[in-house]
Order: C-alpha cells, then sequence, then structure tokens
C-alpha cells in the first residue's frame, strides 16, 4: 500500500515545469538575502513595494513571452506593441477622450497585431522571428506616427487633471491595501492566464503545438487557432504595460517599451520556460521576473554600474538556456538508450 502513495515532493515536480519553477524561486531567495545582507535598505517595507511594483511589469511582459514561447515560438513585438499602446492612449487622451475609451481603442489595436502575428506564424507558416520582427517595426512605426512623430504632451492637459490622476493612480501610483495597484493589476492578470494555461482545453492545445506540432494535428488541434490565441495573450499583457507605462510618465513616449520583448524572454526561461516548446509553467514566469527585479534592485543598491547589472542578468538568462537543453539531451539520450 506504501508502495502506492507517492512521494509529495515526487508528486509536486512531476508538474510539468514545476522544477525550474521551485529552483527560480530558491534562487530569488538566496538573491534577495544575499543583497539584504549586503545593505539592509533592502529589507525595508518602501523597497520591497517599490520592488513588488517594479516586477510586475516583468512579469506582464514575461506572461506574453511565455505563452508565444511554450507554443516553440517568440514574439519580437511586445515591447514595440507596449510603446504603442502607450502612445495611441496617450495620445486619444491629450485630444480630451475619455481614458477608459481610450483603453478599448487601444486594445483593439493591439489585438489586431495579436492576430496578425498568429495567422502570420500559424496559417501562412513564416518563421516567428522574421514574422514578429516586421510587426516590431511596424507597431513601433505607429507610435511614432500616431502623434506626428512627437511625444505626446502630458494627458492633463486633455482629459483634466483630476481624470488624468485617476488614470494614473489606477494603474501606477495608487495603492489598494497598502500595496500599488501595479501590482495587483499584474496579479490579476497571472490568475486568469495560469487558469487559461493550466486547466483548459486551450492550455492543453498550446503544450501540444509546443512539444510537436505535427502530433498535435493528427489530435485534431487546430493549430491556427491556437497559436493565435497565444498571441492573442501576449498582446493583452503588451497592452496593459504600456498602459501602466503612460501613467507611469503621465504621457505617451514613443521609445516606451523598449527592450521589453527581451526581458519577457528573460522572466520566462530564469523561470524554467523553455525556448524550445512545449514546457514551463507560469508560476515559473512569477519566479523569473521576481528573480530579474530582485537582481536589478539589489545591483542598484550595491551601487553596481548598469553594464555590470546588463551583463549579470544576460550570463543568468544564457545559463538558464543551457541547463534547459542539457536537461532536453539527456532525456533523449535516455529514451534513445530505452
Amino acid at each position: 500500500m506504501n508502495k502506492n502513495k507517492k512521494n509529495p515532493f515526487k508528486k509536486l515536480l512531476a508538474i510539468r515545469g514545476m522544477g525550474g519553477a521551485l529552483t527560480a524561486f530558491a534562487g530569488l531567495i538566496i538573491i534577495y538575502c544575499a543583497f539584504g545582507l549586503i545593505n539592509n535598505t533592502v529589507f525595508t517595507g518602501q523597497n520591497i513595494m517599490n520592488l513588488l511594483r517594479s516586477m510586475s511589469k516583468y512579469l506582464l511582459i514575461g506572461i506574453a513571452q511565455s505563452f508565444v514561447l511554450i507554443t516553440g515560438n517568440i514574439d519580437l513585438s511586445i515591447g514595440s506593441m507596449a510603446g504603442m499602446s502607450a502612445m495611441i492612449a496617450a495620445t486619444l487622451m491629450t485630444l480630451g477622450v475619455n481614458p477608459a475609451l481610450a483603453i478599448i481603442i487601444t486594445l483593439i489595436s493591439c489585438l489586431i497585431v495579436g492576430v496578425v502575428n498568429g495567422f502570420l506564424v500559424g496559417k501562412f507558416k513564416l518563421p516567428p522571428f522574421i514574422a514578429t520582427l516586421g510587426t516590431m517595426f511596424v507597431t513601433r512605426g505607429v507610435a511614432y506616427m500616431v502623434n506626428g512623430n512627437r511625444n505626446t504632451d502630458a494627458i492633463a492637459t486633455g482629459v483634466g487633471k483630476d481624470v488624468a490622476d485617476k488614470f494614473q493612480n489606477f494603474f501606477y501610483y495608487g495603492t489598494t491595501l497598502g500595496i500599488y495597484n501595479t501590482f495587483w493589476i499584474a496579479i490579476a492578470t497571472f490568475i486568469v492566464f495560469f487558469f487559461l494555461l493550466s486547466k483548459t482545453r486551450t492550455g492543453r492545445h498550446i503544450y501540444a503545438i509546443g512539444s510537436n506540432v505535427d502530433a498535435a494535428k493528427l489530435s485534431g488541434v487546430n493549430v491556427v487557432a491556437t497559436t493565435t490565441k497565444a498571441y492573442l495573450v501576449s498582446a493583452i499583457c503588451s497592452c496593459i504595460v504600456g498602459l501602466i507605462l503612460c501613467a507611469q510618465a503621465g504621457m505617451g513616449n514613443m521609445e516606451a517599451g523598449n527592450m521589453y520583448e527581451m526581458y519577457g524572454v528573460a522572466a520566462g526561461v530564469i523561470g524554467g520556460v523553455s525556448p524550445l516548446g512545449g514546457t514551463g509553467i507560469l508560476l515559473g514566469t512569477l519566479a523569473g521576473a521576481s528573480v530579474w527585479q530582485t537582481l536589478e534592485n539589489g545591483l542598484n543598491m550595491v551601487g553596481a554600474q548598469v553594464g555590470i547589472q546588463r551583463i549579470v542578468i544576460g550570463i543568468i538568462v544564457v545559463f538558464a538556456v543551457l541547463l534547459d537543453v542539457v536537461i532536453r539531451t539527456g532525456q533523449l539520450g535516455k529514451k534513445r538508450k530505452n
């Protein structure tokens, strides 16, 4: 009878991608404590609050990229889409458009990009690197053109200070239960898409096409629809990040979201999401985004130069991908021996 009982820890590790997520969480604790011992300001309540708010953008962009990575693809348009989102929303509000309507128009614009990405990759079989490189340039071009190749004025000039303050407080500066709203927005988004990926048929199909697209087709999975759904999730998260960046600055910046697509890859792969597709969970992305922001925050606290920060994080990303490749190669080797 005891033989039939599974070890709870082994059962936990058997969950797809859980090993990478737990490793990232363990690394997070070690990194946070190490920086705290060097500079105890890391442990202060205000620093933790700021860390959570900053981490939220990485979490959202990590969710965006993780959905696409799990399908075995990539989305290079994420950062430019966030910039487009910030510029469209800000431009509309400077023209006096109600923030709610501006958000709806911005979301629709991003969803169109998601559908285009999904069809280019899923239906027309364009390499995802090329397809999303193209839409990356297009969306950044839209971000430049929407306000005549210049950053917007403060959104308060169009909708008024009270309305602008409400928008900015909702997405960035305001708090609920003592924690910045940005964090609650990210967590709510995380919960919705965690459920979608882990508890629905769409989620199972996303893993299936990432593991073996030909086998998924034979099993009746609609590859075009599933790929498009993954890119739509990416578009939604990118839109939210753009709104957060707009609220943070109180205006639209044409360069907003620059390099965020790479931040999304980093958050995902640090948390165990495989760039080869078919493996990873959003819990790992949460851990990866936390590791990224804790590293950035801690290195700032100890006075490390920006160049050093980028080198350290770059090494960690390469190591995470290398580890994934080694593990997969080892698994394939065992299968061949058997």
